[in-house]
């Protein structure tokens, strides 16, 4: 280790690209936890967890989620499915889903619908042809808004950035434990609450 990695000082230019990835899933948590179902132009279901996500923005209403290649640069199921069909749903893990969440991750081979595999069930969606999870609090139906490719496509430690706008919310009460991504082969859940005012200008 050196001195300035003692220090708690990195040069991302100076470590490789897992090292990177590793630091950044490490620090950046907790994430929330979009559960991607797909369809592909072949009738086939798919599912699988992404950690890099997030909404960006309310008008238009988007999502956006990070999708990195397989190795060998393959495109994944989820972002191959998008392209073709610019549909998708993100769907709300609960913690009670937490193996189902894990399992999914596993890297089956096209066609093969992971939403059976691991134990959960389908629900129609309104307005999109992939299905929501039944078991998943919230789910969002989305068309594709616009994909942006952060390094180039298909190369090691890229990203396609995946912004889906969002057509149709479904949601259940409030009853459930949010489930997150930590770092390494850690998942939270969200237990303690703080309620704080609107923050005022300090003088």
């Amino acid at each position: 280790m050196t001195q300035a990695h003692a220090e708690g000082l990195i040069d991302f230019s100076q470590i490789d690209i897992g090292t990177r990835y590793k630091l950044m899933v490490d620090l950046i948590v907790p994430r929330p936890i979009a559960f991607v179902s797909t369809r592909g132009t072949d009738g086939s279901q798919n599912l699988a967890p992404y950690s890099f996500f997030n909404g960006v923005s309310s008008e238009p209403p988007c999502v956006v989620v990070s999708c990195t290649p397989k190795r060998g640069g393959i495109l994944k199921d989820t972002l191959r499915n998008i392209i073709e069909t610019r549909e998708f749903v993100v769907n709300g893990c609960s913690e009670e889903m937490v193996e189902a969440v894990h399992q999914s991750s596993f890297d089956y081979e096209y066609g093969i619908d992971e939403l059976g595999k691991v134990g959960l069930h389908a629900l129609p969606c309104t307005r999109v042809k992939p299905v929501r999870v039944a078991e998943a609090p919230w789910s969002l139906e989305c068309s594709l808004e616009q994909l942006v490719d952060i390094g180039e496509r298909g190369s090691q430690g890229s990203s396609v950035l995946i912004i889906g706008k969002i057509l149709i919310a479904h949601r259940k009460p409030r009853d459930w434990k949010p489930l997150s991504r930590l770092g390494g082969p850690w998942y939270g859940s969200t237990e303690n609450f703080k309620q704080l005012e609107r923050a005022k200008k300090i003088d």
